[in-house]
């Protein structure tokens, strides 16, 4: 029986996870849960699966919660979240919390010795030379990707040695407005923007991936995650979103993880590695229904997300944290309505621009430069043409 603590269990990722938990209770038990605002949703959650711990972003929702269930351990905000990666009891912890927020509880965990299943890649951006510097002060701790993308990477990885490969190769389905010009993304809304093709995910990260930050993102994911150089880190446009990563080694094979466009399958193998477990919530990829795939260079003029991270990447040190805490910001502000779409860019490049690189020496200057970075954004963003 493993004991499994799921940050942000009320969203997609969390509530896919108590999914596979749900048929497979003989195997894992739910010892901890963690939600922002939605307390009605953790409330049923907390009613199916009795966790001992829980943490909820306001006063008013610990209330609630407590009210109801005297006997849970109530945690609340941030700190909440960094106590619920203290948990020595867990075998594993699912971090699937948006932003920069998952840092310290996987920090925490990190500490303990224990399995991180990730599925926050702003932990990595924002904070993944700290992250690494920490995995090998306590080698008994180990990240498994969760990200289709960084998962497949990883699956894909076992077929040959880390030192014989010539490139990743990280597959994006182009997002929303997949083949638009500049001119046609001046004026989409909120709405719009929302309509991902494909994936069913949370409001940030599908704007995300229709500015192809979220892809940009990945690539520096992967970099910390798998110790790769950003020239040997490619992005192909794979509309169908049936293959989810490839590798290619130095004999030009190349390996590649297919499924179905499911978060299940690499959550499962993140909670069971190096085993794999049927569960009947899992699809099956049926091939002759899906028919052709194919493949196309990302539009980086249109979409200019994907060379902004590559650049914040290739400078390394403190602009990935930037880059990362301005796009936050900036994806709210859309949402919010304050600023249009292609403002998402110019917010990214001027925070970029105006930051002074520093070494990241640990956790506390990581949450100073997110924190600067956030307030500039909230301070200038009104006066950047």
């Amino acid at each position: 029986m493993k004991n499994i603590v799921i940050l942000g269990s009320t969203g997609s990722i969390g509530t896919n996870a108590l999914e596979i938990i749900r048929n497979k209770k003989d195997e894992f038990k739910v010892i901890g849960l963690s939600a922002n605002t939605n307390y009605k949703l953790i409330m049923e959650q907390i009613k199916e699966f009795n966790p001992k711990y829980v943490s909820i972003g306001t006063e008013e929702g610990k209330k609630i919660i407590k009210k109801e269930f005297p006997n849970v351990e109530v945690f609340v905000g941030r700190e909440g979240l960094k106590k619920l990666g203290q948990i020595e009891e867990m075998d594993i912890i699912l971090v699937a919390v948006i932003g920069a927020i998952g840092i310290e509880a996987t920090s925490e965990a990190i500490k303990l010795g224990k399995r991180i299943a990730l599925a926050n890649k702003e932990t990595m951006v924002a904070g993944g030379d700290y992250i690494n510097r920490l995995l090998k002060e306590y080698p008994k701790a180990e990240i498994i990707p969760v990200d289709s993308e960084h998962s497949a990477i990883f699956q894909s990885l076992m077929g040959g040695k880390k030192s014989q490969v010539k490139n990743l190769i990280i597959t994006a389905s182009g997002g929303t407005f997949r083949g638009k010009k500049l001119e046609d993304l001046k004026d989409v809304t909120v709405e719009q923007a929302l309509k991902h093709p494909n994936w069913s995910m949370g409001r940030k990260i599908t704007v995300d991936s229709s500015t192809l930050v979220n892809k940009g993102l990945e690539v520096i994911e992967a970099h910390q995650l798998f110790n790769m150089d950003y020239d040997k880190i490619k992005v192909v446009v794979h509309p169908q979103s049936i293959i989810h990563s490839l590798v290619e080694f130095e004999d030009n094979a190349v390996i590649a993880q297919l499924g179905v466009t499911d978060m299940k399958l690499p959550i499962q193998l993140a909670f069971t590695y190096p085993d794999r477990v049927e569960n009947s919530c899992l699809d099956r990829l049926d091939l002759l229904k899906v028919g052709n795939l194919t493949f196309e260079e990302p539009d980086r003029e249109v979409f200019k997300g994907l060379d902004l991270a590559y650049k914040a990447g290739k400078i390394g040190k403190s602009m990935p944290t930037v880059l990362n805490a301005a796009n936050e910001i900036a994806v709210e502000l859309f949402l919010n309505k304050k600023i249009k779409f292609l403002d998402i860019y110019k917010i990214i490049e001027k925070a970029m621009e105006n930051h002074k690189v520093e070494e990241v020496e640990n956790l506390d200057s990581i949450l100073r430069i997110d924190s600067a970075t956030r307030k500039w954004v909230y301070d200038n963003y009104s006066k950047i043409d």
